[in-house]
């Protein structure tokens, strides 16, 4: 079985959350939070739309493990492992802007081989597999995904969602890659890596990622023809402290900086 037969069964589950979260959107929802230290929210919209994912994976793959940011973990050390984050960018959707989606990857033997972003409200999905990497808009309007060229940081865009979200060290660092790039934006969050694909900004850097946050994001960005690291040039679907970048040079140039 490979990838390929999972193409259509991943449609399935972006449509099926969709269904759940959009009658929430822009909505009067209870929020609950679940970080004492700090404010991490979740809705009705996110556990509902996980639900019904894990609901459809194990009706057609019960052999199949699934990591999910709401629900936890079942079967991590399977072959193939679904990993789900039902709204990345829960802040951006509870304060009504569009600036959220669904991230499904599917893990292979711990290798991410296909991934997803689903944005529901403006009709978009970014889906990729390492080899290729496509958008599809409304009405079925579709293209294939590429970063675009950028030869130094004084001529990148860089995105972060939050350089709050850092701690103070790791700050410091991304605030040394930031002075030397043409134009910093914050928020985003899987917005940001998704448009690094599709050849609109050159560099995200992000920390503190967990597996459900980029997982499916490496896939749509090394198809496009990116790179995801974490910052000392590691594998990232574990998550952590992560660098994309459309071109190399950029990536290489970026990561002297944090490691400097």
């Amino acid at each position: 079985m490979t990838v390929i037969d999972f193409t259509a069964f991943i449609g399935r589950l972006a449509t099926a959350s969709g269904e759940t979260i959009l009658p929430y959107f822009r909505t009067s929802l209870s929020i609950d939070n679940k970080n004492a230290r700090d404010f991490d929210p979740v809705t009705e919209a996110d556990r509902g739309a996980e639900a019904v994912m894990r609901r459809l994976i194990k009706q057609n793959f019960p052999q199949h493990g699934i990591v999910g940011e709401e629900f936890g973990t079942e079967r991590e050390d399977a072959e193939y492992v679904w990993v789900l984050d039902p709204i990345d960018g829960t802040k951006s959707f509870i304060s009504g802007f569009p600036t959220w989606g669904t991230l499904i990857a599917l893990l292979h033997k711990g290798t991410p081989v296909y991934g997803m972003m689903h944005q529901p409200y403006i009709g978009e999905r970014f889906s990729g597999d390492n080899g290729s990497a496509r958008y599809q808009g409304a009405n079925n309007t579709g293209r294939k995904l590429a970063v675009r060229r950028c030869e130094s940081l004084a001529k990148a865009a860089l995105f972060t969602t939050s350089p709050l979200l850092m701690n103070e060290t790791d700050r410091a660092t991304f605030k040394g890659v930031e002075q030397h790039v043409r134009l910093t934006r914050y928020g985003g969050d899987c917005y940001s890596y998704c448009m690094l694909a599709a050849g609109h900004l050159d560099l995200v850097i992000e920390t503190e990622l967990k597996p459900y946050d980029i997982a499916a994001l490496i896939p749509i960005v090394t198809g496009a023809g990116g790179i995801v690291t974490t910052w000392d040039g590691k594998p990232a679907q574990n998550g952590g402290k992560i660098i994309a970048a459309g071109d190399p040079r950029v990536h290489e140039a970026a990561m002297k900086l944090l490691n400097g």
